[in-house]
């Protein structure tokens, strides 16, 4: 049996939560958390390849956990107007059209990466070295990691692993790079965006897995601005899937800014019950 982690996007608070929940699922069964830890594949997108490069670094998960209830933060603070946010990637996207009928996805990435390549934000650098702190390691796990991220100029999506050559930070802070908040990161000669442009999930990337796991701090039901959840499941069968997702109370922790530091601690302490209470439904998943 192939099991897979699937780590979704949701910005600094998402990293928070999905550590929280991991460490929830670890209060109730700590040997059902060092199963879902040592995944044979973890997909990580955006704030998720930061989680997927933490629990794969051989850190204990109450040390990661942890350290999001810390007052001290790396990570750097940022203005973002939700509404605006989606604005801007809505026009970003318009006249994105197949003969004037089907959106062309690959269309829209490009857009969006055009959008990001023109918005003015901190030096590449910088960002850099905050997403650096996030990293236990530098190095990539011995095992299958898959960390998508966009081109900003094409709009092709590219799968870094170990066997890509380039670094873990690079591939990290690439899937981290919100389209006109942090800069593209720079890779060779392509500037690569948020992994997230092509779905907050990607989670048929594990596709040939039997048992996947995906961990999304989103509303079961909720809109999704890009990607089709129920799509990529369907293209992961007949493996199975269990999500876990947000519930209201984690929404609300998260507020009106998921990029801010300030959501750490209430984001992670949120993950953190829906953990305890999802645990018994994804053991019996295993079982």
């Amino acid at each position: 049996m192939i099991d897979a982690l699937v780590l979704a996007g949701g910005g600094v608070a998402g990293i928070a939560w999905e550590l929280g929940v991991l460490r929830g699922i670890a209060d109730e069964d700590p040997r059902l958390a060092d199963r879902l830890i040592a995944a044979d594949i973890v997909v990580g997108t955006s704030a998720g390849s930061a989680v997927a490069a933490q629990i794969t670094s051989g850190t204990p998960l109450a040390e990661l956990y942890d350290a999001q209830l810390s007052p001290s933060s790396a990570e750097l603070e940022v203005e973002l107007d939700i509404e605006d946010f989606v604005r801007r990637m809505t026009e970003a996207v318009q006249g994105a059209a197949d003969d004037g009928e089907k959106p062309d996805p690959v269309e829209m990435r490009r857009r969006i990466g055009a959008m990001a390549l023109a918005t003015p934000t901190v030096a590449e650098d910088v960002r850099l070295a905050s997403v650096a702190v996030r990293l236990p390691r530098p190095e990539w796990p011995p095992r299958t990691l898959l960390i998508p991220a966009v081109d900003a100029a094409t709009g092709e999506v590219v799968v870094f692993t170990r066997e890509s050559g380039v670094e873990l930070l690079d591939a990290v802070t690439a899937s981290c790079a919100v389209p006109g908040v942090w800069p593209p990161v720079t890779i060779g000669e392509r500037r690569f965006v948020d992994g997230g442009v092509r779905s907050a999930t990607n989670a048929d990337l594990a596709h040939g897995a039997d048992r996947i796991v995906v961990v999304t701090p989103t509303l079961e039901g909720g809109p999704s601005l890009l990607g089709d959840l129920d799509a990529e499941i369907g293209i992961l069968r007949p493996g199975e899937t269990y999500v876990v997702w947000a519930d209201q109370p984690s929404i609300e922790a998260f507020g009106t800014n998921p990029l801010s530091p300030a959501t750490r601690g209430p984001a992670a302490r949120a993950g953190r019950t829906v953990g305890r209470e999802r645990a018994k439904a994804v053991r019996a998943f295993f079982n």
